[in-house]
């Protein structure tokens, strides 16, 4: 099982603007990640300051995602899930933008969830599974265990209902196996 990369794709730029190829079986590939992905997924979100997740789905319908900012800017997290895994509880992150075309592939036994940094974002990602509700999952965003420094301004983020009232890691039996690859920290 891969580790989170940011991935940025190349652009090639004219006067008229630019072309990039935002995924290439062959590139990911070249870059360890395997995933078949057979699913994309596009948000929208109206407001600055909105936040959703964090989210994984649980085996036997776990997933990877592979994920990119369409319009505006996200902060964009990975926390592994994965038991035995010395980062276990642990988070990278990466500024998603739809200037810079940067990506974050999160592989399974990650949750993933974002926030948004701009108003109207957009956000498209690829996933390996199908959803599935019976394995939908997720943990609270503010868990004081994981203490992610989400870019809030001091604001309260935009949540649903349901990312409202995640539990915390400490009440969560992790489904996800250890494989003995450690997370580093992002390029």
């Amino acid at each position: 099982m891969p580790i989170p990369k940011r991935i940025v794709p190349v652009r090639h730029g004219d006067a008229r603007g630019w072309f990039t190829e935002s995924y290439s079986k062959r590139r990911l590939a070249d870059a360890g990640i395997t995933d078949d992905f057979v699913q994309d997924n596009h948000s929208f979100s109206a407001a600055k300051g909105t936040l959703r997740g964090l989210h994984f789905q649980s085996p036997p319908h776990a997933q990877a995602k592979l994920v990119r900012c369409l319009v505006g800017a996200i902060w964009d997290v990975a926390v592994d899930l994965r038991n035995g895994s010395p980062t276990y509880g642990k988070w990278v992150a990466a500024e998603l933008t739809a200037a810079g075309g940067e990506q974050l592939y999160v592989p399974v036994g990650f949750a993933h969830g974002f926030l948004t940094l701009t108003g109207n974002a957009e956000v498209a990602y690829k996933t390996s599974d199908y959803y599935a509700p019976e394995c939908d999952g997720g943990l609270a965003w503010d868990d004081p265990d994981f203490a992610i420094p989400w870019p809030l301004d001091g604001q309260q983020p935009q949540l649903s209902g349901k990312d409202a009232a995640q539990p915390r890691l400490a009440e969560f039996d992790s489904p996800f196996a250890y494989d003995g690859i450690p997370m580093v920290e992002l390029d």
